[in-house]
């Protein structure tokens, strides 16, 4: 199956959506904004806590449905000294996911650093012996 990827993600995030709670993220990075501002509510998402650069295949995450999305944008003035002052500007998404299942990539598809990151991942399953 393939999906967008959300990369360097906290694992005790991670660990949270794997007991099947549903979490509202605020993700700032770049890659990973840029990544959501391609998708709807109700689409898989592959998220892991490897970083991009690292992104392989066999790599480990999971796969959550998106329940809710928010792009902002956020301007910040900072003054020095009455005399300076600074404008930045933040894009942040906040989103709520709720886990699907375990899954492990496959293949990895990055196409520039303005461009969502695709992965190609097969769902993973653990047996217990009892």
């Amino acid at each position: 199956m393939q999906c967008y990827a959300l990369t360097g993600i906290s694992p005790q995030i991670i660990r949270e959506l794997r007991e099947g709670k549903a979490r509202t993220l605020e993700l700032q990075s770049t890659h990973n904004v840029v990544t959501l501002a391609g998708i709807s509510p109700g689409e898989l998402v592959f998220m892991t806590s490897v970083d991009l650069e690292d992104l392989s295949p066999g790599d480990t995450g999971i796969v959550v449905e998106v329940l809710s999305l928010n792009i902002t944008m956020k301007r910040i003035m900072e003054y020095s000294h009455g005399l300076h002052y600074e404008e930045r500007e933040r894009m942040s998404a906040r989103i709520k996911v709720k886990c699907i299942g375990a899954s492990t990539v496959k293949s990895v598809t990055v196409e520039g650093f303005t461009r969502p990151i695709v992965v190609d991942v097969m769902k993973t399953a653990c047996y217990h012996a009892g």
